[in-house]
C-alpha cells in the first residue's frame, strides 16, 4: 500500500485501490500538506486528479465523525469560480461517495449518510430553502453565492465550516472577483471557533508564493508542485499556401467577350472551416476554442453548413447516430468537402449569395443548416443548453463543441481527443488551459491543433505554442486595496451585525488583496458609506451605514441589506438582453443572452442564430427578447461587445526576441516545424518577417523599436511604432503620445494602440512631420504624464462606472429586470461630474488605481522607456511609399477602431442635432415666459413632494429623521412632526429576507428605532436619542431653536457663525469650499420657485449675500433666474431639476386637458390653414403671404401655377409671380429634375432666403459649368447672350443648346436661378392658361415693388431661346450657422402645417430629419410659445402646435349635420395640403382574400371573377406623393386619387356614398378645366371606367363616355 493512503480509514483506502493504480505526486503531497492541518495550494496540470486529492481527506472525516449541530451541518465548503464546474464536481463525487460508502458496509462499518447541496446564481428559491433548512455536508458554491450567503441568515448554516476548497484559484486570484472572494472568507472565519482550512487548487501558475499568500492571507500556506510532466502535441496549421494570395472566385456576371466577372475572394475562412471540419471528421470528440462569442456562432453555422452539403454530395444522406459516433473518420466524405473549397472560396448552393465563412463583418449571415456536426457554447447560451450540449458531447452524442472560455477551465468533459484553437491564444496560460481539456486524464497525451488566422497571428501562435512546450506562463498580480470592494463588503458586512472599526480593519487586512490597506484609504471609503458626500447633487450618495464615531463602532442603516445582495457582486452589468422562448414554460424558457447594441439593430421578424439554432424574434421588449424557433432559415450571426485582452509584456518580450531570431536567419524551417508549425505556416512565417525586412530595413524586436512614416490616402501623415509589448504598454504611451501631439502641434493626433503597436495619424502641416522623438520620453515624464491624462479617457469613465456600480453607488433599479448599459453610462457621468470636485473621492482613486495597476503595466512601460534612454533597446525610425506588411496588419485594427466607436444608426442625424448652440437656440427662441405655462397646482404638489410634506414620503423611524435633516436642512421639532409618521405595525425581525426590517440601535444609547406596539416614540424623543449618538446636533438659526445633520457642523459654522456643540467629531469640523452657497443650494433644490428674500428669511442671511450666492450658482448652471409662479411679481429663482419637473408636469397637465381629433379633421383642417378654397387670398400681398408659408418647400415646377398658387390666391395671374421676382422680393431655386422638362422647385422671399434655402445638391462640374458660375460670381443678373460672352472670352465658342443644357443643369443643382418664371414656363411646353380677369389693382406695396425695380429690368430685350429667358444669377448662399437654420425650419413649419407630425417633416426630406426639428420645437415648448400634444388621433404624441391653432384644430371636429353638403377640394398629391401620405398614411388598400381575388389576381379568373375582384387586384398599385399626380378630399378623407395623366384612377369612397361621389367629381372637374387641361380615365379601381358608380358621377360632373374611357376637355 501506498505510504500516502495510509493516513485514511480503511473503507477510503480499500475504495482508492480499487478504483485507482496509485495516488500521483500532486495527490501525495496534497495528503500529506492537508493531513498537518495547514492551508495548502495544489499546483498541478490538467488531468492530475487535483480536485480528488482535496476531497478525499474531507470525505474520509465526514465518513467517520458525526456532526454536533444539524443546524451547523454543512463541514466542506467547496468553491468555484463557474457555475457549470460546481456541477460537474457535484456529478463526479457521487462515485467516491457511493463507492466508500459501499465499501464500508461490505466491511462491517455503518457509515453516515453523506449529503451535497449546490448553491449558485441557477439554484431555485425552493432548494434554496432546502439548503437553509437541512444543510449538507458539503456545499458547492461561487463566489458570489458565498457573499449572498454571508449576509443573510444562511450564515448560520455556515458556522461549522472547517475546510474551504477553492477550486481555479488561478483564475480569480488576479481580478477583483478574487479580492472579492478574499474578503468574504475573512468574514467567515470570523464566524466561526477557528478559521477553516483552506485548500486552492490551480493548475499551472507563476508565481506560486503570489496565490498562496492569495490564499492564506496572513496564514502561512503549504504549497505542493510535484515535477509533473504533462505531454503536449501541437500542430500550427495554415491551410493555404500563400496568406496573402488568397485568389479570386467567378461570379455569374458576364463581362464583354463571355468573360466571367471576378469577385474578391481574398478570405482565408473558407479554407479554415474545410479545414477544422476535416479534423473532427479524424477525431471521435472535439473542442473548437474561439475567442469570442461572435466568432463562436460563426464557425459553428459555417462548419454545419459545410458539412451538411458534403453529406448531401457524398450520397450517404442523413448519418445515423450509431454511425456517426462509431466511424472515426467520414473519409469517403472529405473528397467531398474538399471539392467545396477552392482556392479563392466555395461553389455556393442555390439558397445562399454568399461562403457564409466570408461573412466576417459585425454581424455574419448563416444558412440555417441543421445542427449535426457542431454546436456553440458560451456564456451567452442558457444554461439549459450548455448542461445538454456538455452533456451530448460526453456522451458521444455530439462530434464537436466551439466554445469560448466557457470551458476552458476544469470541466470534465469527457474523453476529448482533440482541441483546435481559432486564432492566437489570449495567452501561454489560458493556452494550456484549452488544450488541456484533450487527454485530461492522468498521463494522457493533450493533442491541439491552432489555426491562426493571418500571417502576424501566425507569428503570434508559433511563440505561444514554444511557450507552452517550455510551461513558460505568464505571472499574475493580485489586485492591492480595491476600495469598491471595500466599500461593498463594508455595506454587506454590517447589514445584519454592527462592528467594531478597527476590528473591522483588522479583519480586511488579513485578506492578500487588503494586506497593505492604508487607513486613510479605510477612513475615506467609510466616509463615503457615511454619507460624507454630498447626496443632494447624486442620490446614491446618500448614507449607507452609521459610522458612530464615539463608540468607533459601524451600523446598516435600513436597506442596507436589500441594497448589498441586489447590487453585489463584482462581474460588470452589460445591459444584455434576456432572449425567451415564446410560450414556453417557466423552467425552460430561456434561450440565452443578446447584446444591447445587437437587440437596438434588430427588428420583430428577423432571424438570428444562437447556439447553432435559428430563433426568429416576436417580440422585443425593455428588457427582453421574446423569440420563437425558425429552423432551417437563414440568420444573422449577433455579436456581443466585450474588453479586448491586451498581450502580456513577458509574452510581448518574447514575441520580439522571437522576430528577431527570424530575422536574423538563425531560425530555419527544420526549427519550426520542430516547434509544430506544418510546412505551409513555416513558409508564410518566414516570408512575412522577410518582406518587412526588405520594406523597412529593420525588424521590430524586444531591442529593437521601429518607427514607420508614410502617407495614407488623403495625404496625412501616419506614424507607426512597431513594438511587440503588449496592450498594457502601448495604451498608456498612447496617452502620452496624444498629450505631446495636442502639446506641440495643437492638433488631436488619434493614438490608436495595439498589441503590436501605435498608430498615429496626423494632418498635413508646413512643418515637417514629428518622427521617433514623438514616441521617446523621460522614465518620470511618462509615469506622470499618462497619470494626468488617464483621467480623461474613454477608459478611465467606462472603468468608473464599474467600480462604482461595484461600491453599490449606481445600484440595480428594479433586481429583476435589465439596466439598460445607457442608462449606466449615463447615471454613472452624473456621478463623475459630482466626484470630480473632491479629490480625495475613493471611487476616482481606485479607478486610477485600476487602470494604472490592474489594466496598464506601467512598471513593464517605466522599465522599457528606461532602457530606450539608456540605449539599451534601439528607436529606429523609416519612411516608406506604402505600408509595410506589419503596419498593414496595425492599420485594419486602427481603421477598425475608428469605423465602429460609437458608431449608430443615424448617426447623421444625431450629429446634426447636437451640432445646435444651446445658448443662440435661447436667444431665437426668446425668453421663457413660464408664468403662462406653470400650473399653480403643479406647482403647489411638487414643493409639497420636495419639502416631504406628502405622506407617502414622510419619515417612519430615527433613520428616516436623520434623511429629512439632511435633505431638508436644519428643521425644527414641529417641523419634523409634521414630516413624521410612525409605523403602525409591529415589524419582526426577519433576517433570511433581503428586504426585512429589524432593529436598529444607536450604538452607545441602547435606544430603539422599531414602532412597538401600544406607542410610538415621539420626534422630540427620537431627536434627543440621536443627539446623544452624535447624529444631529441642536442650533439656533434666525433666532429658531432646530435641529441639523452633524454633517452640517461646519457649514452651519462657517456660513451663519452658529457655536458648535462640545463633542463633534473633528471629522465633521473641517472647513467647506463654500459654505453659503451650499446652503443656499440646498434651499433651492427642495423648495419651488422662490424669491432671495425668502431663502435669507429661512437662512437667517441677508438677501445681498443670498443674491451672491445665487449668481454664483447660476454660473454654475445649479440655480435660473426668471419669472415662474403665476401672479407673481418681480425675479424669482429656482433649481434647473426642479423647474425641469415643474415644466414636464404643466405641459403633462395641458395635454391631458386637450382630446385628439380625428385624422379627417386634420384633413379639413390643412387646406383652410393654407387658404385653400374658401379662404383665399387675393393680389399681391396675398400672393406673398402664400409664398412666405411655403417658402423652402421643393415642388413640381409644373403644379406651382397650375394648382398650388391658383388654389390659394383667387385672383393670381403668371404676371403677378413675375412682377415679385422682377423687384428683388421673391426667388426660385431648382431642387432636382423630373422627366418632361419638369422639376424641384422652392419659392423663397429674398429676405429670408438664406435661412430657408437648402445646401445645392451635388454635380460632377463640367468646365462649361466652371465658366458660367465664373462668369456670374461677379453679382448681377447676365441675359443670356451676355451670359454666353461672359463665359467665353477665351475659351472655344460653344453652342446656344449646349449652354443652355449646362445652364439648366446649375438651375437643377440650386446653384443658379432666374429673375423670371417665363423661362421655366416655356421649358415646361406651355404657359398656363390666364382666367378672365380685372386688371389688378394697385396697391401700395405693389407701387412700392414697381419703384423699387430698376429701370432696365422690365424693358431690357430679351435674347436667345424662351427656355433661357430673363436674366441668370446665382443664388444667396445658406446660412452656414446650424442653430438659426433650424430654429427657422421650425417655426417655418408651423406656419406651414399649423400642427407640426413627424409624417409632414419626413415628407419634406428635412436635412436632419424630425430628430433635429424635435429638439428646436421641444425647446419652443419649453418657452410656453407651442404645445406638444396628442392632438390628431394615432399619429403618437410628438405632435407640435401653438395653443390658438389646436382650438382652431378642434373647431374642425365638430360633427357635420347629414343636411350639409359635403366639402370637396382637388390637391396635387405633393399638394402641403394633402395631409395623406405625409402627417396620415394612404388608406389601406384591400386584400386578396377570397379564391375570385386570387384568381383575378394570377389572370385565371372567370370574366365574372373578374368583375368582383378586378377592384380589390387594382390595389396593388398604391396611391403617393408622385408629381402630377391628383387627390380628391371630402370633408377632409380621401375620396379620389388620380394618377399622372389620368389614366387610372382609384376610390377610397364607400359604394354607396353618391353624395360625397359627385362632390368629389364637381371638384375635380372644376379644378381641372382651371388650370386649362384635358383629362382622359381608363380604368377606376382597375376596372374600365364607363359603367362604375364614380364614372357615372364623374358624367355627371361633366366627363364624356367614350370608346377609350372617360374624357374631359
Amino acid at each position: 500500500m501506498d505510504a500516502a493512503l495510509e493516513r485514511f480509514s480503511p473503507a477510503t483506502r480499500e475504495w482508492f485501490d480499487g478504483a485507482f493504480p496509485q495516488p500521483t505526486a500532486a495527490q501525495a503531497g496534497a495528503w500529506e500538506a492537508i493531513a498537518s492541518g495547514r492551508h495548502a495550494l495544489v499546483v498541478a496540470p490538467t488531468g492530475s486528479g487535483k480536485t480528488l486529492s482535496a476531497f478525499l481527506w474531507s470525505l474520509d472525516r465526514l465518513l467517520t465523525a458525526e456532526p454536533a449541530d444539524p443546524r451547523r451541518r454543512t463541514r466542506v465548503l467547496y468553491i468555484s469560480p463557474l457555475k457549470a464546474l460546481g456541477v460537474d464536481v457535484e456529478r463526479n463525487l457521487r462515485s467516491p461517495l457511493v463507492g466508500i460508502t459501499q465499501t464500508a458496509k461490505r466491511l462491517g462499518l455503518t457509515p453516515p449518510a453523506i449529503t451535497v447541496g449546490v448553491r449558485s446564481g441557477d439554484t431555485p428559491a425552493s432548494d434554496r430553502r432546502l439548503l437553509l433548512r437541512e444543510p449538507p455536508d458539503i456545499l458547492i458554491t461561487t463566489p458570489e453565492s458565498l457573499f449572498l450567503m454571508l449576509t443573510s441568515a444562511a450564515r448560520d448554516t455556515l458556522a461549522g465550516v472547517e475546510t474551504v476548497i477553492v477550486d481555479e484559484i488561478h483564475a480569480v486570484a488576479a481580478t477583483k472577483r478574487g479580492a472579492h472572494l478574499a474578503v468574504s472568507l475573512e468574514r467567515l472565519d470570523a464566524l466561526l471557533p477557528k478559521p477553516a482550512q483552506r485548500i486552492g487548487l490551480s493548475a499551472t501558475v507563476r508565481p506560486l508564493e503570489e496565490v498562496a499568500r492569495f490564499l492564506g492571507g496572513r496564514e502561512r500556506v503549504e504549497i505542493v508542485a510535484p515535477p509533473i510532466e504533462k505531454t503536449f502535441e501541437l500542430r500550427v496549421v495554415v491551410p493555404v499556401e500563400d496568406m496573402t494570395e488568397l485568389g479570386a472566385k467567378a461570379t455569374a456576371t458576364e463581362l464583354e467577350g463571355g468573360e466571367k466577372a471576378l469577385a474578391s475572394g481574398g478570405s482565408i475562412w473558407p479554407h479554415v472551416d474545410r479545414a477544422i471540419v476535416d479534423e473532427v471528421l479524424r477525431h471521435r470528440s472535439t473542442i473548437v476554442f474561439a475567442n469570442s462569442r461572435r466568432l463562436a456562432e460563426r464557425l459553428t453555422a459555417s462548419m454545419n453548413e459545410l458539412y451538411g452539403e458534403a453529406l448531401t454530395e457524398g450520397g450517404r444522406g442523413a448519418l445515423g447516430e450509431a454511425e456517426r459516433v462509431s466511424r472515426p473518420p467520414d473519409a469517403e466524405l472529405e473528397p467531398a468537402i474538399s471539392r467545396r473549397v477552392a482556392s479563392g472560396g466555395a461553389p455556393l448552393s442555390p439558397q445562399r449569395g454568399a461562403f457564409p465563412a466570408q461573412m466576417i463583418g459585425q454581424s455574419g449571415q448563416t444558412s440555417g443548416a441543421e445542427s449535426i456536426l457542431a454546436r456553440a457554447h458560451h456564456g451567452s447560451v442558457s444554461k439549459e443548453q450548455r448542461a445538454q450540449i456538455e452533456d451530448d458531447l460526453k456522451s458521444g452524442r455530439l462530434r464537436c463543441v466551439v466554445a469560448t472560455s466557457s470551458l476552458e477551465l476544469g470541466i470534465d468533459m469527457g474523453a476529448v481527443d482533440l482541441v483546435i484553437q481559432v486564432e492566437s491564444p489570449p495567452s501561454v496560460a489560458s493556452a494550456l488551459q484549452r488544450v488541456g481539456r484533450a487527454g485530461h486524464q492522468v498521463g494522457e497525451i493533450s493533442k491541439g491543433v491552432l489555426f491562426p488566422k493571418h500571417r502576424a497571428d501566425l507569428l503570434h501562435t508559433a511563440i505561444v505554442t514554444e511557450r507552452m512546450r517550455e510551461g513558460l506562463i505568464e505571472a499574475i498580480a493580485v489586485p492591492q486595496n480595491p476600495l469598491d470592494i471595500l466599500a461593498q463588503q463594508t455595506v454587506a458586512a454590517v447589514a445584519l451585525d454592527s462592528l467594531d472599526v478597527e476590528e473591522w480593519f483588522d479583519t480586511v487586512r488579513r485578506s492578500a488583496p487588503f494586506a497593505t490597506l492604508p487607513r486613510s484609504a479605510y477612513d475615506a471609503t467609510l466616509d463615503l458609506l457615511a454619507g460624507r458626500y454630498p447626496s443632494d447633487e447624486f442620490a446614491e450618495l446618500r448614507p449607507r451605514i452609521v459610522w458612530d464615531r464615539v463608540a468607533g463602532t459601524i451600523t446598516g442603516r435600513p436597506g442596507a441589506q436589500r441594497l448589498a445582495v441586489t447590487s453585489g457582486g463584482t462581474i460588470p452589468d452589460r445591459g444584455m438582453f434576456g432572449v425567451f422562448i415564446v410560450g414556453g414554460e417557466e423552467g425552460a424558457r430561456r434561450v440565452g443572452e443578446l447584446d444591447e447594441e445587437m437587440v437596438y439593430e434588430s427588428r420583430v421578424g428577423d432571424v438570428f442564430a444562437l447556439g447553432a439554432t435559428s430563433w426568429r424574434i416576436e417580440e422585443i421588449t425593455s428588457d427582453r427578447v421574446l423569440v420563437a424557433p425558425a429552423f432551417g432559415q437563414p440568420g444573422r450571426v449577433p455579436f456581443w461587445k466585450g474588453d479586448g485582452l491586451g498581450r502580456p509584456a513577458e509574452l510581448g518580450r518574447a514575441i520580439g526576441a522571437f522576430q528577431a531570431e527570424l530575422a536574423s536567419g538563425t531560425a530555419s524551417t527544420e526549427r519550426l516545424e520542430s516547434s509544430g508549425l506544418d510546412e505551409r505556416a513555416a513558409r508564410n512565417l518566414l516570408a512575412f518577417v522577410a518582406e518587412q525586412k526588405a520594406a523597412t530595413g529593420v525588424v521590430p524586436s524586444d531591442r529593437t523599436l521601429l518607427v514607420e512614416r508614410f502617407r495614407d490616402e488623403l495625404g496625412d501623415w501616419r506614424l507607426v511604432l512597431h513594438s511587440p509589448y503588449g496592450m498594457p504598454v502601448h495604451a498608456p504611451w498612447a496617452l502620452a503620445v496624444a498629450a505631446r501631439i495636442r502639446e506641440r502641434l495643437g492638433v488631436d493626433g488619434s493614438a490608436m494602440a495595439g498589441d503590436d503597436g501605435i498608430v498615429v495619424r496626423l494632418p498635413e502641416t508646413d512643418a515637417d512631420p514629428p518622427g521617433a522623438e514623438l514616441f521617446a520620453f523621460e522614465p518620470d515624464e511618462l509615469e506622470q504624464l499618462v497619470t494626468d491624462e488617464v483621467g480623461g479617457s474613454a477608459l478611465f469613465a467606462a472603468r468608473f462606472r464599474e467600480s462604482a456600480a461595484r461600491a453599490l453607488l449606481l445600484p440595480r433599479r428594479n433586481p429583476g429586470r435589465r439596466s439598460p448599459l445607457w442608462q449606466q453610462r449615463q447615471r454613472s457621468a452624473q456621478l463623475l461630474e459630482v466626484a470630480r470636485k473632491y479629490p480625495s473621492f475613493p471611487i476616482i482613486l481606485e479607478t486610477v488605481r485600476e487602470v494604472l495597476q490592474d489594466v496598464y503595466d506601467l512598471p513593464a512601460l517605466r522599465e522599457l522607456a528606461t532602457e530606450l534612454s539608456t540605449r539599451r533597446v534601439r528607436l529606429v525610425e523609416v519612411e516608406t511609399d506604402a505600408p509595410s506588411p506589419f503596419a498593414r496588419t496595425l492599420l485594419f485594427g486602427y481603421v477598425a477602431a475608428f469605423l465602429y466607436e460609437g458608431d449608430s444608426p443615424l448617426a447623421e442625424r444625431r450629429a446634426a442635432a447636437l451640432s445646435l448652440d444651446p445658448a443662440l437656440l435661447a436667444e431665437l427662441l426668446g425668453r421663457a415666459e413660464l408664468r403662462e405655462l406653470l400650473d399653480p397646482a403643479v406647482i403647489a404638489q411638487t414643493e409639497a413632494e420636495l419639502q416631504r410634506l406628502v405622506p407617502e414620503r414622510h419619515a417612519r423611524d430615527a433613520e428616516g429623521i436623520v434623511d429629512l435633516l439632511r435633505v431638508l436642512g436644519p428643521l425644527s421639532v414641529e417641523e419634523v412632526g409634521e414630516r413624521y409618521t410612525p409605523r403602525t405595525e409591529v415589524v419582526e425581525e426577519r433576517p433570511a429576507q433581503p428586504d426585512a426590517s429589524r432593529d436598529h440601535t444607536i450604538e452607545g444609547t441602547g435606544f430603539e428605532t422599531r414602532r412597538l406596539a401600544g406607542g410610538a416614540p415621539q420626534p422630540a424623543e427620537l431627536l434627543t436619542e440621536l443627539a446623544r449618538a452624535n447624529r444631529v446636533l441642536r442650533v439656533q438659526l434666525a433666532g429658531v431653536e432646530r435641529w441639523a445633520v452633524v454633517e452640517d457642523a461646519a457649514r452651519l459654522r462657517d456660513a451663519l457663525g452658529v457655536p458648535l456643540p462640545i463633542g463633534v467629531p473633528s471629522a465633521f469640523l473641517e472647513p467647506v469650499a463654500d459654505p453659503v452657497g451650499d446652503l443656499v443650494s440646498r434651499y433651492s433644490r427642495t423648495h419651488g420657485p422662490f424669491t432671495a428674500a425668502d431663502a435669507a428669511s429661512r437662512l437667517g442671511l441677508g438677501v445681498a449675500v443670498v443674491t451672491d450666492a445665487l449668481r454664483r450658482l447660476a454660473a454654475d448652471r445649479r440655480a435660473v433666474e426668471g419669472e415662474f409662479r403665476p401672479g407673481a411679481t418681480g425675479l424669482e429663482w429656482v433649481d434647473p431639476e426642479v423647474l425641469r419637473r415643474l415644466r414636464a408636469r404643466s405641459l403633462a397637465a395641458l395635454r391631458a386637458e386637450v382630446e385628439p381629433v380625428p385624422q379627417a379633421a386634420l384633413g379639413r383642417f390643412l387646406p383652410d390653414w393654407q387658404h385653400v378654397g374658401s379662404s383665399h387670398r387675393s393680389g399681391i400681398d396675398g400672393l406673398v403671404s402664400v409664398i412666405d408659408q411655403l417658402a423652402g418647400l421643393p415642388l413640381p415646377a409644373s403644379s406651382w401655377e397650375s394648382l398650388v398658387l391658383p388654389s390659394r390666391v383667387r385672383d393670381y395671374s403668371p404676371g403677378m409671380l413675375d412682377e415679385l421676382m422682377g423687384a428683388g422680393e421673391v426667388i426660385w431655386a431648382g431642387r432636382g429634375e423630373l422627366p418632361g422638362g419638369d422639376g424641384w422647385v422652392s419659392l423663397h422671399l429674398a429676405d429670408a432666403a438664406p435661412l430657408t434655402l437648402p445646401a445645392p445638391l451635388a454635380i460632377e462640374p463640367s468646365p462649361l459649368h466652371e465658366r458660367v458660375l465664373a462668369a456670374l460670381a461677379g453679382g448681377g443678373g447676365y441675359f443670356f447672350r451676355q451670359l454666353a460672352a461672359a463665359a467665353e472670352p477665351d475659351a472655344d465658342p460653344v453652342s446656344d443648346t449646349e449652354l443652355a443644357d449646362a445652364l439648366w443643369e446649375l438651375v437643377w443643382a440650386g446653384r443658379v436661378t432666374g429673375d423670371t418664371f417665363t423661362a421655366l414656363r416655356a421649358r415646361l411646353g406651355a404657359t398656363p392658361r390666364v382666367r378672365t380677369q380685372r386688371a389688378v389693382r394697385g396697391s401700395r406695396r405693389a407701387s412700392a415693388l414697381a419703384a423699387r425695380r430698376r429701370p432696365d429690368m422690365a424693358f431690357a430685350p430679351s435674347s436667345g431661346a424662351p427656355t433661357v429667358a430673363g436674366r441668370w444669377s446665382l443664388l444667396p448662399h445658406p446660412d452656414a450657422a446650424p442653430t438659426a437654420r433650424a430654429t427657422a425650419l421650425a417655426e417655418q413649419l408651423l406656419e406651414r402645417y399649423g400642427v407640426v407630425t413627424r409624417g409632414a417633416v419626413q415628407a419634406e426630406g428635412v436635412e436632419g430629419g424630425f430628430a433635429l426639428v424635435y429638439k428646436v420645437l421641444s425647446s419652443l415648448e419649453e418657452t410656453g410659445r407651442v404645445r406638444r400634444g396628442y392632438f390628431v388621433d394615432e399619429l403618437g404624441a410628438a405632435q407640435f402646435a401653438t395653443p390658438a391653432t389646436v382650438d382652431r384644430l378642434r373647431a374642425f371636429h365638430s360633427d357635420r349635420d347629414e343636411k350639409t353638403p359635403p366639402v370637396a377640394v382637388t390637391l396635387g398629391a405633393t399638394d402641403p395640403a394633402n395631409p395623406y401620405g405625409a402627417a396620415l398614411g394612404w388608406p389601406a388598400p384591400g386584400d386578396l382574400d377570397t379564391p375570385a381575388d386570387r384568381a383575378a389576381g394570377a389572370g385565371l379568373a372567370t370574366p365574372a371573377d373578374r368583375v368582383a375582384g378586378a377592384a380589390r387586384v387594382s390595389r396593388s398599385h398604391r396611391p403617393g406623393r408622385k408629381a402630377g399626380a391628383l387627390v380628391v378630399l371630402v370633408d377632409g378623407e380621401l375620396a379620389l386619387y388620380v394618377e399622372k395623366g389620368g389614366k387610372t384612377v382609384l376610390g377610397f369612397l364607400e359604394p354607396d356614398a353618391e353624395q360625397a361621389a359627385d362632390a368629389a367629381a364637381a371638384s375635380l372637374v372644376a379644378t381641372v378645366r382651371g388650370a386649362g387641361a384635358r383629362l382622359r380615365i381608363e380604368r377606376i379601381d382597375g376596372v374600365f371606367a364607363v359603367g362604375t358608380p364614380l364614372g357615372e358621377a364623374l358624367i355627371r360632373a361633366g366627363f364624356v363616355p367614350t370608346p377609350q374611357g372617360l374624357r374631359l376637355r
